[in-house]
């Protein structure tokens, strides 16, 4: 009997410390980091991401971001043949400072831990696009427009070596 009684307490106590089990990080401990967050374009719809490595030491300065040359490992020799994948995705920048916002060529569809989209990686490789007449530099918001925009000849567009790490944020913000 007195066996029974403790074996029923036993599993009392053990099924009760299951039930106070939580599905919370235990590395979370409410600290909180600040980071510059930045707007870009993709599709005609603005996004939120940060940058957080970059590969070049001048773009990591400005980007406030830190300096992570072995990113460059990444980038695929060129020209890379159709069937070479490679994690990382199109990132426009526009160095002479027409548009303050760059321009992303995929995003998490949707965003957040739901996504499907198997394309999307947050790292980058930057191509800079420059305007043959700075007077004539108008917003660009997509690839699509990018695109247009070096057929019409209004721009160049040059692959870089630089790749950055700017995952795009799954929130919009006041959310």
């Amino acid at each position: 009997m007195l066996r029974r009684c403790l074996l029923g307490l036993a599993t009392a106590f053990f099924l009760s410390a299951c039930s106070s089990y939580s599905i919370q990080n235990p590395q979370v401990k409410g600290d909180t980091v600040s980071l510059p967050l930045l707007h870009g374009w993709h599709d005609d719809q603005e996004v939120l991401y940060i940058t957080t490595d970059v590969s070049d030491q001048a773009v990591a300065r400005a980007k406030q971001a830190n300096y992570a040359p072995r990113l460059r490992d990444a980038v695929p020799n060129y020209p890379k043949p159709p069937q070479v994948k490679t994690v990382l995705e199109r990132v426009y920048a526009f160095p002479n400072k027409e548009q303050a916002w760059s321009v992303f060529a995929s995003v998490p569809q949707p965003l957040g831990h739901l996504s499907k989209d198997t394309h999307y990686s947050p790292l980058w490789l930057m191509y800079v696009v420059v305007w043959k007449d700075p007077i004539q530099a108008q917003e660009l918001t997509s690839e699509e427009a990018i695109f247009v925009a070096e057929d019409q000849g209004l721009v160049t567009i040059e692959r870089t070596d630089i790749v950055l790490n700017c995952p795009v944020i799954p929130f919009a913000l006041g959310a």
